[in-house]
């Protein structure tokens, strides 16, 4: 299937690894151009390199309030236009209610609510007709994850926000998507479960609760996110898709 990715030019945060690295991957192995981003320079660079000439990194960070601006203008020197947008962020400190700071809640705030926010406004100033915004999100959306209070609470209102901004760019012809990600096989999510103190055990449990009985992988993920992205899902808008193997039982 022709996703009909060739030469459409995306942004893509939190790019030099985890879910963010896998998005773009797939996307510029489908022909797309991608700038990726990153709070490390040398890292980002070295992620665009492996995926090759139609890819470019630069060093980003979403909680700067001058990121997006900076990020669009980017892409248009570089690739002569804009044609979506992948928000990703690596996910909040850990923690219970009890424990989290007011240090960790504020800069969570400004890096996975706010700059997110300010990303989507600047993109959407520059997009047209088949122009996509997506976000990277998480399973908390639907259903809080034990100790992950600070996602729990930012999430489900980037949810919102993301919703309520594909009524608005509608017609505008401007598509938004969300994706769900639960147990995918990531760093951040390894890390998670060595937070239990066995690692084996954690994940034993996870995949239990799972319908397909595994974790996932980056590459499904990516191949997921790059669809969404693409006009092959052209008629798709406001949809929030788990992307867990079947974790979420409700409708």
């Amino acid at each position: 299937m022709d996703l009909g990715l060739k030469d459409r030019v995306y942004i893509v945060t939190g790019a030099t690894r985890g879910l963010g690295l896998a998005s773009a991957r797939e996307l510029a192995a489908d022909g797309a151009k991608v700038l990726l981003t990153g709070r490390d320079e040398k890292r980002a660079a070295d992620a665009a390199a492996e995926l090759g000439p139609n890819a470019a990194g630069v060093a980003a960070d979403n909680s700067d309030p001058e990121a997006a601006e900076r990020l669009v203008a980017t892409a248009r020197e570089r690739f002569g236009r804009l044609d979506g947008i992948l928000i990703s962020v690596g996910g909040p400190a850990p923690g219970f209610a009890a424990d989290n700071t007011d240090a960790q809640w504020s800069a969570a705030f400004e890096s996975v609510f706010l700059g997110a926010v300010r990303l989507a406004r600047a993109a959407a100033a520059e997009l047209g007709e088949g122009g996509v915004i997506g976000f990277v999100l998480s399973g908390s959306v639907h259903e809080p994850i034990p100790g992950l209070t600070i996602s729990n609470g930012l999430r489900p209102g980037l949810a919102g926000f993301a919703k309520s901004l594909s009524l608005e760019l509608g017609p505008r012809g401007i598509r938004v998507v969300g994706l769900l990600p639960a147990r995918i096989d990531t760093d951040r999510v390894r890390e998670l479960d060595a937070l239990s103190g066995d690692v084996e055990a954690a994940r034993a449990g996870h995949e239990s609760r799972i319908p397909l009985r595994r974790y996932g992988t980056p590459e499904e993920f990516g191949r997921t996110a790059a669809f969404l992205l693409s006009p092959a899902a052209s008629y798709l808008t406001g949809v929030m898709l788990p992307v867990d193997g079947g974790s979420r039982h409700g409708f």
